[in-house]
């Protein structure tokens, strides 16, 4: 599974440690996603209930077989590439692969990541997002319709039939349905905005994992203790969340826009609606989910993948 400068570990550990954090993060992401989107909900705890009653606890659920299958591959792209990719560096910087990363190493391995990882990321996200927010979607198109019929006619809201507009009946008909009515560029509404998100946000990623798991480690021991890889994972997980939020309210608005008649022409365009409408709060709208979320996924997510790197390693 390795080569002088290229391990494959690295990606098999990545795997692991995506499909743990998905199952920690997946519900507090459904919570955040409608949030940020705009389906009226007041604040969190409004959202958590309203999911819960309307839906019970498979709500918190909606759409995960999607990030299962697809965010282990993500991941497992994303820290097999950071890991090779420093070691890259490494070797044309100082000769050796397993020479430490300076700061500026450790930048540019983390931003080249989160560039890369948009590529498979988007998609994703995208499909995620519409399996998130399919019934909140279908109900404003139905009244959009409905609005548009003429004074004086009732229709109950219930017979207002929108041609092939139905819910998703899985990740695999999203995929379909978009490909079908806007091709492969579909997919990737809302890559512009997940770019910002994702370019700044793996540096705020990894380097202050890289800090936190060197002030935690004592300086006799040559590896960090499991507790210090936790704690310094979630720390980490949280800074870059939190700081991502602004971007991440934009790609995620642009992302649940699928409507008959988008709202956003862009991220600029979206950018200014929101602000018109609802002030620049509306940028920070679920960072407090995000903090939250961003603990226990990311603390999740470094554990299995330092401890599967090491059982790996050892054998």
């Amino acid at each position: 599974m390795t080569s002088k400068n290229f391990r494959l570990d690295d990606f098999v550990a990545g795997w692991i440690g995506g499909a743990s954090s998905v199952v920690v993060g997946h519900p507090l992401d459904t919570v955040k996603t409608r949030l940020q989107a705009g389906s009226g909900n007041q604040n969190t705890l409004h959202c958590i209930l309203s999911i819960y009653r309307k839906e019970t606890v498979m709500g918190f659920f909606k759409g995960m077989s999607f990030p299962l299958a697809s965010i282990t591959v993500y991941n497992s792209v994303v820290f097999g590439f950071f890991s090779n990719t420093q070691r890259l560096i490494s070797k044309y910087r100082y000769g050796d692969g397993r020479h430490p990363c300076g700061m500026l190493d450790l930048t540019v391995a983390s931003m080249l990541t989160g560039l890369i990882s948009v590529g498979l990321g988007a998609p994703v996200d995208l499909v995620k997002i519409r399996l998130q927010m399919q019934t909140q979607m279908v109900l404003a198109e139905n009244l959009q319709l409905a609005g548009n019929v003429a004074n004086g006619t009732n229709i109950p809201l219930r017979s207002v039939d929108i041609p092939n507009q139905r819910l998703y009946r899985g990740p695999i008909h999203c995929i379909s349905n978009i490909l079908q009515t806007q091709g492969i560029l579909g997919l990737y509404r809302g890559a512009g905005a997940m770019i910002l998100r994702d370019v700044p946000g793996y540096a705020l990623y990894f380097i202050p994992y890289a800090i936190f798991c060197d002030l935690l480690t004592p300086s006799s021991s040559s590896s960090p203790h499991p507790c210090s890889i936790w704690l310094a994972g979630g720390l980490a997980g949280s800074i870059s969340w939190v700081t991502a939020t602004p971007a991440d309210v934009v790609k995620s608005r642009m992302q649940a826009d699928a409507q008959l008649q988008k709202k956003y022409k862009g991220v600029l365009h979206c950018i200014v609606q929101s602000y018109r409408a609802e002030g620049a709060e509306v940028f920070f709208r679920g960072a407090s989910v995000n903090a939250i979320r961003g603990f226990p996924m990311s603390s999740t997510m470094f554990l299995m993948y330092e401890l599967s790197l090491q059982f790996f390693r050892s054998h």
